[in-house]
C-alpha cells in the first residue's frame, strides 16, 4: 500500500510540472488565440512524430486522471491490500457482535398471600401463554406488547424487545420481565384484581437477565444477574419461579421471625417472674399461624417441586440449579425449618404449662367439693344429734 501512494505522488507532481512547463511554453508566442492554435497543434503533431508512443500521454493536453492506476508491479500489494481491510472488518464485526449484550430487567413482587389464577385467566385470556407442562397449575404466564424501549447495551443505548412478560403465582408473588420501573404500578394492578390477603408493605427484589447471542456456554453467572444467549418463553418459566420462591420465602421468613420474638419476650418474662400470663387463645394463635406458614411454604409454594421444564432439557436444568444456589433457596428453608422448630418447642412447652395451670384449678375445684361436701355431711351429723337429744 505504501508503494501505490509514492507512485501516485510522482505521477501527479510529474503531471503537474509538465502542465506548467506547456503553458510558459505558449505564453512566449504571440497572444493571439488563432496563431497560439496553430503554432500548438503543429508543435504537438512534430513532437508526437519524433516522441515514442510511451510518452506522448506526458506531452499532449488530454486530461489525466488523479486517481492512480495501479502498476502490475504493484497487483499483489493492492490484493493484499484489500485482503487485510477485508480481514479487519471482519474481526471487527466480530468483536462488536461478541461485545453486544442486551440488558433485560427483572422485578420480583409479593404483594398477597393469595390470587385467584383461574378468574385472572378468564379475564386476560388474550394475553396468557399456553402452559407447556402439567405442573404450571399454581402459576399462569403473561405477555404484552408496547412500543420498543431503549436498553443499555455495551456499546451504548439501543432498542430493546418490545414484548413484556409477567409471571404470577397463586401464593402471591409475581415476576415482570422487561418492564421499566415507571410502568411497574400499571402491570401489578391488573394482579391486585385477583388478589386477596393484600399486604401492606409489598417485597420487592431485582435482577436481570442479559443476552449474550455468541456466548460459548449455556449461561454465565453474575452478581445479580445472569448472561444467556437468548430467552426463550421456558428461560421465563423458569427465572420467574425462582424468584418468586424467593420473595415468597423472604415474607414468610419474617412472619417466623415475629413469632420467634413473641417467645423470646414470653421466656424473657417468665425468666424474671417466673410465671407467663398469655391466654390460651393468644396461644392458639401462634400454633395456627406457624402451622399454616409451614403448610405454605411446602405446599404452596412448592419449594421442592420438581420442574418438569428443567426435567427435559438440560440447559433449564442448569439455570434453575444456579439460580436455587444463588439466591440459597435451601439454606433459607433450612434456617426457616429450624426456627419453626424453635416456635414449635416453645409452643409445646407452654401448652403443657397451660394444661398443668388448668389441671391445678381442677384439683383445687375437687378439693373445695369435697371440702363442701365434707363439711355438709359434719352439719347434718350434728344437726341429727343435736335432734335427737331433744
Amino acid at each position: 500500500m505504501g508503494r501505490w501512494r509514492a507512485s501516485s505522488s510522482s505521477l501527479l507532481l510529474k503531471q503537474i510540472k509538465l502542465t506548467s512547463q506547456s503553458f510558459l511554453f505558449s505564453s512566449s508566442f504571440p497572444s493571439s488565440s488563432s496563431s497560439s492554435s496553430s503554432f500548438l497543434l503543429k508543435s504537438t503533431q512534430q513532437q508526437q512524430q519524433h516522441i515514442p508512443i510511451s510518452k506522448q500521454s506526458s506531452w499532449g493536453f488530454r486530461f489525466l486522471s488523479a486517481n492512480p492506476c495501479p502498476s502490475p508491479i504493484y497487483d499483489n500489494d493492492f490484493i493484499d491490500g484489500v485482503h487485510e481491510f477485508s480481514q479487519n472488518y471482519e474481526e471487527e464485526k466480530e468483536k462488536v457482535e461478541k461485545e453486544r449484550v442486551t440488558n433485560i430487567p427483572v422485578k420480583a413482587y409479593f404483594l398477597s398471600t393469595s390470587i385467584d389464577l383461574k378468574s385472572m385467566q378468564a379475564e386476560y385470556s388474550c394475553n396468557v401463554i399456553p402452559p407447556t407442562s402439567r405442573s404450571s397449575s399454581n402459576y399462569i404466564a403473561l405477555r404484552y406488547f408496547d412500543f420498543p424501549f431503549k436498553v443499555a447495551g455495551t456499546g451504548g443505548e439501543e432498542i430493546g424487545s418490545c414484548w413484556r412478560y409477567m409471571v404470577v403465582f397463586q401464593y402471591g408473588s409475581a415476576v415482570l420481565f422487561n418492564i421499566e420501573e415507571d410502568e411497574v404500578d400499571s402491570y401489578l394492578e391488573l394482579v391486585r384484581r385477583h388478589a386477596s390477603g393484600l399486604l401492606s408493605e409489598m417485597r420487592k427484589d431485582d435482577y436481570a437477565v442479559k443476552e449474550k447471542p455468541l456466548l460459548k456456554d449455556d449461561m454465565q453467572g453474575g452478581p445479580d444477574y445472569i448472561v444467556l444467549k437468548s430467552l426463550d418463553i421456558d428461560g421465563i418459566r423458569i427465572i420467574g419461579s425462582v424468584l418468586g420462591q424467593s420473595i415468597a420465602l423472604d415474607y414468610f421468613v419474617s412472619q417466623v421471625d415475629g413469632m420467634v420474638e413473641v417467645f423470646t419476650d414470653i421466656n424473657r418474662d417468665m425468666e424474671k417472674t417466673g410465671n407467663f400470663t398469655m391466654r390460651r387463645k393468644k396461644l392458639f394463635q401462634l400454633v395456627g399461624k406457624a402451622n399454616s406458614n409451614l403448610a405454605d411454604v411446602i405446599l404452596k409454594v412448592g419449594l421442592f417441586d420438581r420442574s418438569e421444564i428443567a426435567w427435559r432439557d438440560a440447559k433449564y436444568a442448569q439455570i434453575l440449579e444456579y439460580l436455587r444456589e444463588e439466591y440459597e433457596v435451601t439454606q433459607r428453608f433450612g434456617n426457616l425449618d429450624f426456627k419453626l422448630k424453635f416456635v414449635e418447642h416453645n409452643i409445646h412447652f407452654l401448652q403443657e404449662s397451660l394444661q398443668n395451670r388448668k389441671s391445678d384449678f381442677l384439683e383445687w375445684c375437687i378439693i373445695s367439693l369435697l371440702s363442701i361436701e365434707n363439711i355438709i355431711s359434719i352439719y347434718e351429723i350434728i344437726h341429727e344429734s343435736t335432734a335427737g337429744n331433744l
